[in-house]
Parts: structure tokens; sequence; C-alpha cells
């Protein structure tokens, strides 16, 4: 399963409503105040003050009331005074080793006392091996799996897992390492009531968590404190277990359990679970020093990660600017997403798309019919949705178009214009960490009795959507962008364009003029055309007829024009073509064809006409104006009227 891929259940479990009230019931139940501890250690509560002992657990109650620091242990009192809990000390305490661990912070300052445990003060060398190792994995699978393994060759305990959370809180088993004897667990998923909310939240504070005999009953704390005072243990070691969670580990076959939290900006999104089948606990700095590996995991993970995003976003973004790039000229938008070589389905996947720009409306793939699913669309109203099980979420708006189980909405401006995706039902296997029916439980609020694996079949849901989401969303916004973009260039072309010939106009030409009578190094020849008594045409035809005549000598006069020139209506019946890099006889040639193209016969509505007109050639000199240039041509085109006209003068 590469990166854990995203699969979420919007509270469509099994056991939907059990399963909520387990995840209500668990949110409340009281993990920081349980007033006991694990019974192979010991703790006190200090006033710092008084330096008095106000709540000591039961097996060193009779410190109660008196000052820790007269049990005459020099590493005690400076760990009273001086102790922090990322770095215990190892004091003798009433003839046994411990390791204490002081909390720093808490009032009443809090002090643990852990047994030492024979035979592993020097084991978290190896966890700075394991980390070198870890440093070159890039692949987040192969990352959590060699992580799991470092592990549990550090602590052995017969299984280390990695746990994975997915957006909507349930879990999956990434990593599995184990004994060969032991039922596999790889892959399977948990609801997310197997790890409440609260226990979660702790591992952000306090990164890892010791059960070392699931048969203890615990130790009570007895405390000087008011009873509305009660001793928070969120950050202890030793803290106690519900009641719940040990009848869940002895479920599972576990005696005891260590867990160290992976969490990425002050997240919890995975763990490491090592289990053993009979009671066991590691050192307290053989944890932390775990806890470091779990963090340098977690920057690894971190780091794939965001290279991953960055990778797909660039590969997302290069396959919207090829779909994209046609839009911007002149291609029709519905033929350019729809219907090219590549088309919408291929930057977001699914089994179909219908595109609706004004009145048009395209479709690509297996879509239902446009008008039921606008009908449907349009009743949303505007902005953005997105839905992957629409016969579970809306059953209502799935009647009307059957067939439909993922829709995503892409709006692509305020005038209805829409892009929508649709998907069909994808039925999927999930295998869970133990049957999630109620037969698997004694009541809906205990543990499940089985933990092997158990599969059940999910309907009525689509694909996720995922990541293709903000494609679509993407998308949406770079069509949105080509068609304003292409709005605009069209507007812009308007300006320098003759709307009936469309031929550039004079505006474009004393732009263009000018641009090139400023560069020296270009020859430039100017032919002034003008129609012989076109007057008549419009007076014999009507002015309707007379500009189709007109339209036809503008496509005429492109056509004998070279590639290199300009031709330009100057309005009415005047043209001129900019002739550029040419000489004069150049120019004048260009004036012939031209002449003679415009003499052939015009056929419009089935009347065939006929017209002449006269030209003037003018080359500019050094120093000549736009206005002089034009003033010349024209001058010389009068001249070649009077000679008769049909005629080309320079």
């Amino acid at each position: 399963m590469t990166d854990v891929p995203a699969l979420t259940f919007d509270g469509d479990l099994p056991g939907d409503d059990a399963e909520m009230l387990r995840v209500r019931e668990c949110s409340t139940e009281p993990i920081r105040t349980i007033g006991a501890i694990q019974s192979h250690g010991r703790l006190f509560a200090i006033d710092e003050v008084t330096g008095v002992v106000v709540a000591a657990s039961a097996n060193a109650e009779h410190w109660l009331g008196r000052d820790l620091r007269e049990a005459g242990s020099d590493m005690v009192s400076w760990s009273i005074t001086h102790g922090v809990a990322v770095d215990p000390v190892r004091a003798e305490f009433e003839g046994v080793v411990y390791d204490v661990i002081a909390h720093r912070g808490t009032s009443p300052l809090v002090l643990e006392f852990e047994p030492v445990v024979p035979g592993l003060d020097y084991v978290r060398t190896g966890v700075v091996g394991a980390i070198q190792r870890l440093a070159a994995i890039t692949d987040p699978d192969q990352l959590r799996q060699q992580a799991a393994r470092e592990i549990k060759a550090i602590t052995g305990y017969d299984r280390v897992m990695c746990y994975h959370f997915h957006d909507d809180a349930h879990g999956q088993v990434v990593a599995d390492e184990r004994e060969p004897d032991m039922e596999p667990y790889f892959g399977l998923h948990f609801p997310a009531s197997d790890i409440p909310v609260q226990a979660r939240t702790l591992y952000i504070e306090k990164r890892s968590r010791v059960i070392a005999d699931t048969a203890d009953p615990g130790t009570p704390i007895h405390t000087l404190l008011p009873e509305d005072s009660p001793l928070d243990l969120g950050p202890t070691e030793l803290r106690a277990v519900s009641p719940h969670h040990l009848q869940f580990m002895r479920n599972m076959g576990q005696a005891s359990t260590v867990s160290f939290g992976i969490v990425l900006d002050d997240q919890l999104v995975g763990m490491f679970t090592c289990a053993h089948r009979t009671p066991r606990r590691i050192p307290v700095l053989l944890r932390r020093a775990i806890e470091v590996l779990a963090s340098q995991v977690a920057s690894q993970l971190a780091s794939a990660e965001q290279i991953r995003r960055l990778r797909r976003q660039l590969e997302a973004r290069e396959r919207r600017i090829a779909l994209i790039a046609p839009l911007f000229g002149r291609a029709d938008a519905g033929s350019v997403l729809m219907r090219g070589e590549r088309t919408v389905l291929d930057v977001v996947p699914a089994d179909g798309a219908v595109l609706r720009l004004g009145d048009a409306i395209d479709t690509v793939g297996v879509v239902p019919a446009p008008e039921r699913l606008f009908a449907v669309v349009d009743e949303l109203g505007p902005g953005r949705f997105l839905w992957e099980a629409l016969p579970i979420e809306r059953p209502e708006l799935a009647v009307e178009i059957p067939g439909v189980t993922g829709l995503l909405v892409v709006p692509l401006g305020s005038d209805g214009d829409r892009l929508v995706f649709v998907r069909s039902e994808v039925a999927r296997t999930v295998e869970w960490l133990g049957d999630q029916r109620p037969e698997n439980r004694e009541h809906p609020l205990s543990p499940r009795r089985s933990f092997s694996a158990w599969q059940e079949s999910v309907t009525g849901r689509s694909l996720p959507w995922g990541e293709h989401a903000q494609d679509a969303y993407d998308l949406g916004e770079d069509i949105r962008a080509a068609l304003v973009a292409r709005t605009q260039a069209e507007l812009a072309e308007l300006a320098v364009r003759d709307a009936l010939t469309g031929l550039h106009n004079r505006r474009y030409l004393d732009e263009r003029l000018n641009d090139l009578l400023g560069a020296s190094e270009r020859s430039v020849a100017v032919v002034f055309l003008d129609l012989d008594d076109f007057k008549l045409v419009n007076d014999t035809h009507g002015h309707e007829m007379g500009d189709a005549v007109l339209a036809a000598i503008g496509r005429r006069l492109s056509g004998v024009a070279r590639t290199t020139d300009v031709v330009v209506r100057l309005g009415g019946d005047e043209f001129v073509i900019v002739c550029v890099d040419a000489s004069p006889a150049e120019a004048a040639a260009v004036a012939g064809r031209a002449l003679a193209a415009i003499t052939e016969p015009i056929v419009v509505r089935d009347i065939e006409m006929r017209v002449h007109a006269s030209a003037g050639v003018v080359a500019a000199q050094r120093g000549t104006g736009a206005s002089e240039l034009l003033d010349a041509a024209d001058a010389a085109m009068y001249r070649a009227k009077r000679g008769g006209g049909g005629r080309v003068s320079a």
C-alpha cells in the first residue's frame, strides 16, 4: 500500500450507531485523573514550597505529609529541585534502585519511581544505529516496516506494529513485525474507538505509553489534596490503565505493550505499538531513545509526503497546462476540453464529465442525461460540491440521476457555467482487525472478543475523490482564467480590426507604421488603393450588397499580399497595403496584383459585379513620418485616378 491510500467512511462503519456510542463514551473516560498507577512503580506529588508529600501511591503512602528529602538520598533530593522528565536519574530509595522521573511544571510536582529493569541498561545504544540505518530510506512503506523491525530487535517484544490514522480517525496497520507463530495483522483496519481521542491527545503531550501487565489491577493514589483537585496523571509514565482497555488487550492476547506516537505538526498521524504475550517493560531511557527514533521517522515521513505532494502537483499542473493551452487561441472550448486527444478525464479520473458554458453543453465518457444532471446541480446553487456516496448522503438527489454515486461540481463563473464529474459505485472489500458486528462483543461498549481478520463489503460509494478534488478545482480556475484571457484578447483584437472585412484598421496601421519607420534598417513602401466609382454599387444594389463586395475585396487583397505585408481597410472603399522589406519595384508588383484581383468578377446572390480600383505606391525615405507617407501614397493614388483609373501611379 503505497503512501497509505486514503480510505474514509464518514461514519458509515459497521454498527455505525454503536461505534459512535463507543467513541462518545471513550471520550468521557477520565484517563488523566484515573487516580491510580501501575503497581510496579511508586508515585509522589510534592508541594514545592514546603517539600511535603501531598499525594502518594498506596505502596508509598507512609510518606504522606512528610518531606521526601528525609529519605537521605542525594539523587532524590536533586530530582525534587532540578530533575526533568526527559532526563531521569538513577537513585536508590528504601533499598531499591529506581529511575526517578520528575515532571517539572506540574502543581504539585510529580515524582515517579520506576524500578530498574535488569540487563537492559545499555540496550538504548542500539537506537543510534537504527536511526542511522533508517535515515537513508525515502519510501514511506519501507520506512515504517524497517522502523518496526528495528524497534522489535531493540526491545525484544513479540510484535511491533505501525499504525496510520486516516482522515476520519479510523486506523490501519501499515507495518507488522511479529513472531512466526502469531496471526498477521498487516493491512487491517480498526475503528477510531480503539484509540479514543483523549488518548491520542496525550501522545502529542507525551510521546510514549507503557502498560507493563494487563493482569495488574493498579495501585491507588492516596492524597491530601482537596476532592475537587484530582491529581493530573496525564504526563506520567506509571498512569494506570482503564479496565476497558485492559480487557481489550487481553482479548488480543497481549499481556503488555509500549507505544510511541508519530506526531506531525502537533497531530498524531500514526503510532508504533510493541506488544508481548507475557508481562514486560523496558527502561525509561530506552523509551526516550525510541521516542527520538519515532520523531525521526515522523520527520522523514513528512519530507517524503512533501516531496510526493510537490511532484504530484507538478505533474497535475503539467496535465492541466497541456489541456488548457489551446483555449487561449480561438479553439472551441467544448472541443478542446471534452473531445480532443486529451480531455478533462486525463486530469480528473472519472466515469464521465459534463461541461456547460453558456448555452453549449458537451460531454465525455459515461454520464446521465445532461438536462437531468443540471436540474440537480442548478438546484444546489452556486459553489463547489462533492459527494462520494450520493445515494447515502443525499438520496433525494441520487434518485434524480440514477447510477451516479460520486458527484463533483466545479463552478466556472457566476453565470451558471459548470464542469461536473461523475463516478459510479465501486464495491470494495475492507479487512478489519476483528469482526465489527455486535455478535463479537459482550455489549455495544465492550471490546471485541476476537481480533482475527474480518472482511466487510463496502457498497454505495464511489472511489474517493481525494486529491483529485483539488485537481478539479484547479482545473476549473485554469479554464476560467483561459476564457477570460481569451475574451480580453478578442476585445483587444477587435479594437484594431475592421468589423466588416476582418482586416486591420486605421488604428493598427498608425501603430504599425510608426514602429516600422522607427526601425531604420527596415525598408517600407505603401500601396494606397481606392475603388473607382464604388458609390454606384451602393446606389444600384444597396449597401448590404456593397458590404459583401468590400468583404470579398478584403479577402482578395489578403490573398495577393506577401506574408510579411500588412493589409488594412482605412474605411469606406479605401485600402492600404504596407509592404515590409520591399523595394519600390516589389511594392509596385504587389499593387499590380491587387488591382488585377479586384477587377475579377464578384458574384453576390447570383449577381455578377465588376469593380475597378486605382493605386498609388510610395517608398518611405529616411525621416519620413507615418502621416506624411500615407499622404504621399494618397496623392499618388489620385494621380492614377486622374490618369483614367484602373492603374498604378508612383
